[in-house]
């Protein structure tokens, strides 16, 4: 989860992610960091996230980005 953070932090300093509940409801991600974020976690766990798989749902926690690594096959 650490490196999920990692990448978080580094994609948007300004939050910590660390107290939100909800990253998209929070306002902490828009659709181009999901975009962005989705091509750094593709590359840094080798894994290709599914258009279909492109809801706010798999993106507004630590927690379901780790479950979305995990279901397309990734380490972490």
């Amino acid at each position: 989860m650490e490196g999920i953070y990692a990448i978080l932090e580094e994609l948007r300093p300004e939050f910590n992610f660390r107290e939100s509940e909800d990253f998209i409801e929070d306002g902490y991600l828009d659709s181009f960091d999901i975009i962005t974020l989705i091509d750094t976690i593709e590359e840094k766990y080798n894994v290709k996230v599914d258009g279909l798989d492109i809801i706010p749902e798999n993106f507004n926690s630590v927690q379901a980005i780790v479950d979305l690594i995990k279901q397309r096959g990734g380490n972490i």
